[in-house]
């Protein structure tokens, strides 16, 4: 009778420890609202690389996923109070386990593009963006500078 159920708390565990990144940056092939659109020429460009931590966010999850697991484990030991005492040393367990063992922080590494570009009406602006290794930028390219809701993005002009 126990068996089903604790296969159950299993996959359970398991289904709320996994972690999906849906985050979608802008695409160039995607429709999106354009505020406007200024033309102007790269005065300069500077390729950046740039690490970044990245943080599980589902640690806590992961933590409690290994308590429960643990003192469920534990609750099939002993007998009475031992049965109670292994239950909680199991779920202690458990959580020290997924805790240390758990954590999936990494380093990203971020390539980004650095373009200082002077606009139609003489303005200068500086742009940061991920690199896109099809659009190559030099010093003097036309350039068109695509502002969007919150955000910029800058093209080779055609």
């Amino acid at each position: 009778m126990l068996k089903p159920s604790f296969a159950l708390l299993v996959s359970l565990c398991i289904a709320l420890t996994v972690s999906f990144d849906v985050s979608a940056a802008y695409q160039r092939d995607q429709a999106v609202p354009v505020e406007k659109v200024v033309y102007g020429n790269v005065v300069s460009v500077r390729n950046i690389t740039e690490k970044q931590l990245i943080e599980d966010r589902n640690t806590g999850w992961k933590t409690f996923g290994g308590a429960l697991i643990g003192g469920v484990i534990g609750h099939q030991f002993g007998g009475g109070s031992g049965q109670d005492v292994a239950t909680v040393l199991g779920a202690l367990l458990g959580a020290g386990a997924a805790h240390r063992y758990g954590d999936s922080s990494y380093y990203q590494e971020l390539h980004l593009v650095e373009l200082m570009i002077t606009q139609e009406g003489g303005e200068q602006v500086m742009i940061i963006q991920d690199l896109d290794p099809g659009m190559v930028f030099n010093t003097g390219d036309e350039v068109r500078v695509v502002y969007l809701q919150g955000s910029v993005r800058v093209d080779i002009a055609m």
